[in-house]
């Protein structure tokens, strides 16, 4: 209950974050901001309605518009694996693919996005697989082929990195349920953006504490909080 109670308040502080800084990028770009009479509701306590610009009564968020829906099914808890399965086989190569790929979206490059991702297909394909037994392989098989089928995507569409994004957020609970079932050698974090498609999708994997947003990139780079700590 407590680490619930805790996810609620920082993802209400992220959201608060992400609202002011999307605001700022429209003010910069010299798009007005416009303020209506229209009812607007708390994301986090949607029975609490005002009009633009007010704020939430129980926890300080601004109200939206539209409330964000946080869709839990598009996030993978990434429980502590044991020694004994993470012997079994090496993620090491498949993570450090994909962080390769997060890394160009968070700099707006969709032709290192496609590189990346077909090095990312490589070190899936060449992941030894021989210790792990008939159960476990299944669950590695159900991961790694839908990402790869996501990095195929994201390498096919290296001209349009809104496309690749939207792939993108799809490849990263592949890795995140493979991270969940055989672990990681590697320091990370679980991330996320609420304003990334209504909230709906906007988890990722990263090596850095600092946030380095990979769906909006240079529009909103910090735009996103940590929810999750992977040792």
């Amino acid at each position: 209950m407590k680490k619930i109670i805790l996810f609620t308040f920082v993802l209400a502080l992220v959201m608060l974050s992400c609202n002011s800084k999307n605001k700022e990028v429209k003010a910069a770009e010299g798009q007005e901001v416009v303020n209506t009479e229209a009812q607007y509701s708390c994301p986090m306590h949607p029975e609490i309605t005002g009009k633009a610009g007010d704020v939430c009564s129980e926890c300080g968020m601004e109200l939206e518009a539209k409330s964000t829906e946080i869709v839990e099914d598009t996030k993978v808890d990434i429980p502590e694996v044991t020694e004994a399965v993470k012997s079994t086989v090496s993620t090491e190569a498949i993570v450090n693919g994909y962080l390769k790929v997060k890394n160009a979206l968070a700099n707006d490059n969709s032709e290192e996005a496609a590189t990346a991702a077909n090095d990312f297909i490589k070190a899936v394909s060449a992941t030894n697989t021989s210790k792990i037994d008939s159960k476990l392989l299944a669950k590695f098989r159900s991961s790694t082929d839908d990402a790869k089928k996501q990095a195929e995507l994201i390498a096919k569409n290296k001209s349009d990195i809104d496309q690749q994004r939207a792939y993108f957020a799809a490849l990263s609970k592949d890795i995140s349920t493979l991270i969940a079932n055989f672990g990681t050698t590697k320091h990370l974090y679980q991330d996320y953006c609420p304003m990334y498609n209504e909230g709906k999708s906007g988890y990722w994997i990263s090596e850095m504490k600092e946030i380095k947003n990979p769906y909006f990139g240079s529009e909103m780079l910090e735009c996103g909080g940590m929810i999750k700590e992977i040792k």
